[in-house]
């Protein structure tokens, strides 16, 4: 049951991280023009993601739904577990808009991407993994305020690199 569990995190997680990946990626040299002559920079990197933020945690919620129906509900502590999937999902999803955002301005590479993305999603990664980890064990919430803590400084960090960085890229 143990290795069930171990699996149930670390595979969850893997398939939140694919989800979000192609934010910038996908959008031609032309929309890119056209949102450049039409919006605010700071609005479009916020906008984006919020939607991608949006659409991680629905997919995560929906995945939990199809883990829990056909694996078993591993998950002790629930609302540990959902508040750990929003604050990693919106993590992941901050993390990897401006990622893309950077590797959009870069020939649309997605290797460049996953190249950027490596060393800044290890830590955040790791502490999403933790935090998930204590909640399928039921472990108090007092240990893991540390890893929330830790995850809304990350969260925080991001958005706020984020706003000041992506009007300079913009300009590109």
């Amino acid at each position: 049951m143990f290795l069930l569990g171990m699996h149930f995190f670390g595979l969850f997680w893997f398939l939140q991280l694919l989800m979000v990946a192609k934010s910038f990626l996908q959008e031609s040299r032309g929309v890119q023009l056209y949102y450049y002559t039409l919006l605010n920079p700071v609005s479009v990197i916020m906008s984006k993601m919020l939607y991608n933020i949006v659409l991680l945690i629905a997919i995560g919620l929906v995945n939990l739904l199809f883990y829990s129906l056909f694996l078993g509900n591993e998950v002790t502590d629930m609302p540990m577990f959902i508040t750990g999937l929003v604050l990693g999902s919106t993590g992941l999803a901050a993390t990897l808009t401006l990622i893309a955002a950077i590797a959009s301005k870069a020939n649309n590479s997605p290797s460049l991407m996953a190249i950027l993305s490596f060393p800044i999603l290890m830590p955040m990664l790791l502490t999403i993994i933790r935090f998930s980890k204590n909640a399928i064990d039921g472990i108090a919430w007092s240990i893991n305020e540390n890893y929330a803590f830790t995850l809304l400084a990350l969260i925080a960090i991001v958005i706020t690199l984020s706003y000041l960085l992506f009007p300079y890229l913009w300009k590109e």
